[in-house]
């Protein structure tokens, strides 16, 4: 890995801007994060994983989610759904039992073909429904559901020394101990300054979020009627481009402990940022897309019936359940936003207690 990317800022001259070095990172056919074989999602550490989502946590993720894609199917008369990012298989394999024959057809997006392999195996029961895609077609209908995707798409990392921006990219250095990556900042054309108010101090480091913002504006030329659903963690503008977050939010994940090197373990661990939900929606909104919502994930989920499925659950499940919605877990920390296209925009379930849509 580490030689791949050391070849390609050779080849860019010596510097290479921080989300070309994510998307190596990450994607890198065979040897990215998200590309080779090393497991990623799991409860433990023991397990050789290195973070778990939701639905691997509990069941009752899907099964609440569920409630608000068939609502959503319904008012769209549609029967697609269609996942990006499908990691293990575990929330699709939720949906579509929870779901049954309001999904004809359960469509994945994920470039791993490790991940697919395991998707396939935990999808066998529904093997007649399940297709797997490369890439977007140029025309599709359904409902879109998205789970932790947002923020492994490469971030642009801005740099303010008290005067301007600086666009952060990578170069390669030689020590004591030989190469390694270090940081190396310097001015970029078309560089879009992030919105700090007031200004921000100097030293800060911060992201913008092209990749995400694209691949909303792409699924909206798309989806010509449906609905889109995305969770994940991040904050609205006023509050990520806030200047007591002069640290940025860029972190990355490693047998379930947190650092904020990515240049360390290259291909070994996730690198992820949080989302500025306010870019995500406006991105959306000008693609032409409605938003139908934006709310915490434990507001969203008690919205789609969550209480009620904890109730019917043993205690042992309760307890893995109530992680979802507490605050000091994923409750707060996780968003949910929603979008509609090509219907009238619709009252989602979801969103129906707790919208926060004032404040992107």
């Amino acid at each position: 890995m580490s030689l791949l990317i050391r070849q390609a800022i050779a080849d860019a001259g010596g510097w290479l801007g921080f989300d070309a070095f994510m998307q190596l990172a990450l994607y890198a056919p065979g040897l990215g994060y998200y590309s080779n074989a090393r497991q990623k999602f799991g409860l433990m550490p023991q397990s050789g994983s290195d973070f778990v989502t939701a639905p691997e946590l509990s069941p009752l993720f899907g099964q609440a989610l569920a409630v608000q894609l068939r609502q959503a199917l319904t008012q769209t008369q549609t029967d697609e759904v269609w996942e990006f990012g499908a990691g293990t298989g575990a929330l699709a394999a939720q949906l579509l039992g929870s779901l049954g024959e309001a999904v004809q057809r359960y469509r994945i997006v994920d470039l791993s073909g490790q991940l697919r392999a395991r998707q396939a195996e935990r999808l066998a029961p529904w093997a007649d429904k399940v297709e797997w895609l490369d890439q977007l077609p140029e025309s599709m209908q359904g409902v879109v559901v998205g789970n932790e995707v947002l923020d492994a798409m490469p971030v642009q990392l801005l740099h303010w020394d008290g005067q301007r921006w600086l666009e952060r990219g990578v170069a390669v250095q030689q020590d004591e101990s030989g190469l390694r990556f270090a940081w190396s900042d310097r001015v970029t054309p078309d560089l879009h300054a992030p919105a700090f108010n007031p200004a921000p101090v100097p030293g800060t480091v911060t992201e913008t979020h092209r990749q995400a913002e694209g691949f909303i504006r792409t699924l909206a030329q798309a989806l010509t009627r449906g609905a889109i659903f995305l969770i994940d963690y991040g904050f609205p503008e006023a509050e990520y481009y806030h200047p007591q977050r002069h640290g940025g939010t860029l972190m990355c994940h490693h047998l379930h402990r947190a650092d904020p090197d990515p240049l360390q373990l290259v291909g070994e661990k996730d690198i992820t940022a949080h989302l500025n939900f306010t870019g995500i929606a406006l991105a959306g909104q000008d693609a032409g897309l409605q938003v139908l919502g934006y709310t915490s994930q434990a507001h969203f989920l008690i919205n789609c019936g969550l209480a009620e499925l904890m109730a019917q659950a043993d205690l042992p499940a309760r307890s893995m359940a109530h992680k979802l919605m507490a605050e000091h877990e994923m409750g707060e920390f996780f968003k949910v936003i929603g979008f509609a296209a090509g219907v009238p925009e619709f009252e989602a379930i979801g969103f129906a207690r707790g919208d926060r849509s004032h404040t992107l």
